[in-house]
């Protein structure tokens, strides 16, 4: 497969062990977490391949149709029961395996890979995450929820029923509230998944905190 999405990608050393697939929010593009890399520390020896990838501009319709880039449309943030952009959901999940895949030929095993994602981009990660034929090495989730959450438990994989997912979600959050991210994560939990969870005296944003507790369940998982 040659249509891959466009990407930024950075290495904190010249040979890598470990690839980080990191999808950007809804309107943001693959700069957005790029700051972040430096703000993060790995065991000596140990390299890593961030790669940020930019969603498709397509029209959203919470934001009156106008065209940005988002993995899927979003018709509504009221409640995590509610109509879903299914079709674009499994595109960008198709999108997302195949940088999974490109991966795997520049050497790095799915279970050395990590999927993370802030808002449009956690909710990414956990689509495509509990549903990967192959092991992957952890899940991060940002800000988000689990779309289409009534078809986790049918369409799951269970090579990745023991992967750890870490969630975080800030408490004063007024785009995603954190009743949305609860429901989600008693979702996964209910189950069978193990969750790291945290929450943050924040809005819809990330914090040094947050970074810290990230950079610890990243590391924790490199085996």
């Amino acid at each position: 497969m040659s249509n891959f999405l466009d990407t930024v990608e950075l290495q904190t050393q010249d040979t890598v062990q470990y690839s980080i697939i990191w999808m950007h929010g809804l309107g943001a593009d693959a700069n957005d977490f790029v700051p972040i890399v430096p703000e993060l520390s790995f065991p000596e020896g140990v390299g890593v391949r961030f790669v940020f990838p930019n969603a498709p501009v397509r029209p959203i319709t919470i934001n009156n149709g106008m065209a940005m880039r988002g993995w899927f449309d979003i018709l509504s943030l009221a409640r995590i029961e509610r109509e879903e952009d299914e079709k674009g959901l499994y595109e960008s999940k198709a999108d997302i395996e195949a940088l999974i895949q490109r991966e795997n030929a520049r050497g790095i095993p799915s279970e050395r890979i990590f999927l993370a994602g802030f808002s449009q981009g956690c909710a990414m990660t956990l689509l495509t995450g509990v549903r990967y034929p192959e092991k992957l090495a952890g899940l991060i989730g940002l800000s988000g929820y689990l779309p289409l959450y009534q078809r986790t438990a049918q369409e799951a994989s269970a090579a990745n029923k023991n992967t750890p997912i870490f969630l975080v979600h800030g408490d004063f959050d007024p785009v995603i509230p954190i009743n949305i991210a609860h429901t989600s994560r008693q979702t996964l939990e209910e189950l069978g998944y193990t969750i790291e969870w945290h929450s943050y005296p924040m809005a819809h944003q990330v914090c040094a905190e947050e970074v810290a507790d990230l950079n610890k369940f990243i590391i924790a998982n490199m085996r």
